[in-house]
């Protein structure tokens, strides 16, 4: 029954141009040395967010090469900018990522072999993500220049999106508000340009302040800032049975005191809050507060938070998604040499139950309509502009994101190979959207009916600036 839903969409493909020679998929492949060559780059800085600076600057230099203007320090946010090239015409971006996560370290072998001196890694891919979309960008510049198309191509250098949204700040400042339609994609096990929704969340730092005493000499003086979080935590905990089944809610503490001698007067702990639906989000963060202040008043400490970031769901356009399933068909899955192969045996025999096998990496997944437990700032942008996206086997069939076999793999040949599937399926669909007005007509009708009439934007960090010093 699914596939019968591509006909409506597909009837929208536009007829090739007649006096067209360009052809999008060879200009993506010119730039194949490119697209590892920065894939590389930036998997070696491995950059936390909002200090992706060298990422950034590596980025804006390759499109400023291209022709392209920047515009830097969009948002407040230093490692953000928007590339613009063209004239007139609709306007179409593009989504690049490049914060790495922090806390995991590897090399590019395929065993475990943490870097000493690397203390963050790219275990989402988002050096893949970035360089995928920096080739895609280029290659259609390079199609309007060719065959003098009206328009303009846009790449929007979006920081941070590993917990710290720095889309909604570049959605809120407006800068989407005048793009017809966005583009972005990223990094997966597998291919697949399936409608997939995300799950709306926040996140806040708690942060508890006590008395110190010496644990034993005087404990009666003391109040313990971690008996504070442990309270919090605990109260969470039983909260848990008594929320929905899309419910999320996890935590680290991140500060707890130094020694067991010493009662600590402040301690930290970092929670995450997630559902499907943002206002469900609200309504579990409101409980959320209630036990931080449950457990200060319990444990005679004071407690204060900072919201670090939060994300609307995911708002998908299946008259985009089921035209970009087209396009990721034409161009088809990752191929690996012999050499590429052996080296993915070798992380499939560390995946344990989770392996796939490693020929899927060249299939293309069912199309479809789900839920994705994960989040994204992508959310955001989707309820300012229609969005559509894909997904490439960059990583080993069976890799879990947030995993050392992730940033291996983003660190190898065939995570490239992956972010080449991705910019072809993207360039693809950005020639697909400067020639064909109905398609981006049926979009709009179809992102206007979603949102509906009385739609006002709002976002879940309220009107906080940018946490530039999340991370540090």
């Amino acid at each position: 029954m699914r596939t019968l839903l591509l006909a409506p969409a597909l009837a929208l493909l536009a007829a090739p141009l007649a006096a067209q020679e360009v052809d999008p998929i060879a200009t993506v492949e010119a730039e194949a040395e490119r697209t590892e060559r920065v894939a590389k780059q930036i998997w070696d800085f491995a950059e936390v967010g909002y200090l992706e600076l060298r990422s950034s600057n590596l980025l804006k230099d390759e499109l400023r090469g291209e022709g392209f203007a920047i515009e830097e320090g969009v948002a407040g946010i230093p490692t953000a900018f928007i590339a613009e090239w063209g004239t007139g015409g609709p306007i179409i971006a593009i989504l690049a990522e490049y914060d790495a996560l922090p806390g995991i370290s590897q090399s590019t072998s395929a065993t475990r072999d943490v870097v000493a001196e690397k203390l963050a890694g790219h275990a989402c891919g988002h050096n893949l993500f970035a360089a995928g979309s920096l080739t895609a960008a280029i290659a259609t510049k390079k199609w309007l220049e060719q065959t003098g198309t009206p328009g303009r191509i846009r790449l929007y250098g979006t920081p941070a999106e590993e917990g710290g949204s720095g889309k909604v700040y570049m959605t809120r400042e407006g800068l989407f508000d005048d793009v017809d339609i966005a583009i972005h994609w990223h990094a997966d096990d597998r291919n697949s340009a399936a409608a997939r929704t995300s799950l709306a969340n926040r996140s806040a730092k708690f942060r508890f302040k006590g008395i110190s005493s010496h644990a034993a000499g005087a404990p009666e003086r003391g109040r313990s800032a971690l008996d504070g979080v442990e309270a919090m935590n605990m109260m969470v905990n039983m909260m848990r049975e008594h929320t929905g089944m899309d419910s999320r809610i996890h935590y680290v503490i991140t500060e707890g005191g130094s020694a067991p001698n010493v009662v600590p007067d402040f301690a930290e702990v970092f929670y995450y809050v997630r559902h499907s639906n943002a206002e469900e989000v609200l309504a579990l963060w409101d409980r959320l507060e209630l036990a931080a202040k449950g457990a200060a008043m319990g444990t005679e400490t004071q407690v204060e938070w900072e919201i670090i970031h939060g994300n609307n769901p995911l708002l998908v356009n299946e008259t985009l998604a089921r035209v970009m399933d087209a396009k990721l068909r034409q161009v088809g899955g990752v191929e690996y040499t012999p050499e590429e192969r052996a080296w993915a045996e070798e992380i499939s025999k560390t995946l344990g139950d989770a392996a796939r096998p490693i020929e899927s990496a060249a299939e293309i997944q069912p199309y479809d309509k789900s839920l994705g437990y994960g989040s994204t700032d992508v959310g955001d942008v989707s309820w300012a502009t229609p969005t559509v996206g894909v997904r490439t086997a960059t990583w080993v069939p069976g890799t879990s994101s947030h995993s050392w076999q992730a940033v291996a793999a983003s660190g190898n040949s065939i995570g490239a190979k992956g972010a080449l599937v991705a910019a072809k399926a993207m360039t693809l669909m950005a020639v697909e959207l400067f020639t064909n007005p109905e398609l981006r007509e049926a979009a709009r009708e179809e992102f206007d009916a979603a949102r509906g009439e009385d739609y006002e934007y709002k976002s879940l960090l309220g009107d906080r600036d940018p946490p530039l010093d999340y991370r540090q």
